[in-house]
């Protein structure tokens, strides 16, 4: 992974602590941990938060009918990924 996408997935691990209010800190999210059910436990609802904060923060729209979501919100990496090709800030 190149600093680059280093450092932007620490911005992603810090958005999602801030948008769910998470009692944690960002570096202690594995980059392969998944994000969904087992892993970090995050259910639907907080997926759609995270999708609001990264639309907000990054400048695009994830969308609910995606095909993609599953493997977009798999692991933290798999979404830093898709950000990184994705956003326009």
């Amino acid at each position: 992974m190149s600093e680059a996408n280093r450092e932007l997935q620490s911005e992603v691990a810090r958005l999602i602590v801030d948008a769910l209010n998470l009692d944690i800190k960002p570096e202690a999210i594995q980059s392969e941990a998944r994000l969904y059910g087992e892993g970090m436990g995050l259910d639907s609802i907080d997926i759609l938060e995270v999708a609001l904060a990264v639309s907000k923060h990054f400048g695009f729209q994830l969308r609910t009918d995606n095909a993609d979501n599953v493997r977009i919100f798999n692991s933290l990496r798999s979404l830093t990924e898709h950000i990184a090709a994705a956003r326009t800030k």
